[in-house]
């Protein structure tokens, strides 16, 4: 067992995995620790979805442009869930408009996510590998159709995880000054000045990691990243309304 400070300190992406199977009570203790992850108000408003259909995987991977994302031994997409606690209220005649708010959706949205960052500390800390999937949202529909999602349920972030195949470099990280704060908000005068030397980490970073190809500083990304729309993402709010979630105020 490692310790949780040093693992959340080393934090790596693994992308790809031995073929060293994972066994049954390592699934079920991952599991566990997913099902005592804190949640709002102690609704436990999210689901897993487990991934084990080959098929299923390699159209995830296909949806979300990221081809190693077939390979990932475990492959889990943590869901957003209101779909069961509304059922169990309906069943007893006692649901309403509030429990479909938008405001439970981020609720039910957050539990999902604490869960899975539980999951990657604990997964971690048995010498397996991580690997979010934020690319389930290329087309979110699409992957609800895969999964035969019900209404009042939306895919939040999917992992991947095993026995690591590589050991990456650790990625620099933005000094944290610009990112934490005392009692209040601080605004800086000239944030390419902050950044000035982690732009140059993170150019030498990618220097080493990608010697092939053209190398960026953060300031360069976030144009691309941050400034630019992946296609289907920007439906991701219609997706949420036919999900049948309130997300406007009546």
């Amino acid at each position: 067992m490692k310790d949780v400070i040093d693992l959340a300190l080393n934090h790596r992406t693994i992308r790809e995995f031995t073929d060293q199977k994972i066994d049954d009570k390592t699934i079920k203790k991952l599991l566990g620790v997913a099902n005592h992850s804190a949640s709002s108000n102690g609704m436990q408003m999210f689901s897993i979805v487990r991934i084990t259909d080959q098929n299923i995987k390699d159209q995830l991977a296909d949806n979300g442009n990221q081809e190693y994302m077939r390979r990932a031994p475990e492959l889990w997409i943590f869901v957003a869930d209101l779909y069961r606690n509304y059922s169990i209220a309906k069943e007893n005649g006692v649901e309403n408009d509030e429990m479909i708010s938008f405001d439970k959706f981020i609720q039910a949205f957050t539990d999902a996510i604490i869960a899975v960052q539980n999951v990657v500390v604990a997964c971690e800390s048995l010498g397996l590998g991580t690997n979010y999937f934020g690319n389930i949202h290329n087309d979110t529909q699409r992957v609800i159709d895969l999964l035969n999602l019900p209404k009042l349920t939306y895919p939040a972030v999917g992992l991947g995880f095993g026995y690591p195949n590589q050991s990456p470099q650790l990625k620099p990280r933005m000094p944290i000054k610009l990112k934490a704060f005392e009692n209040s908000y601080r605004v800086f005068e000239n944030y390419d000045e902050k950044i000035k030397y982690y732009d140059k980490e993170m150019t030498n970073y990618y220097d080493l990691r990608d010697a092939n190809r053209r190398s960026d500083s953060f300031s360069l990304q976030i144009p691309k990243k941050q400034g630019s729309l992946i296609k289907n993402r920007g439906k991701m709010f219609e997706t949420l309304e036919k999900q049948g979630f309130l997300v406007k105020s009546k």
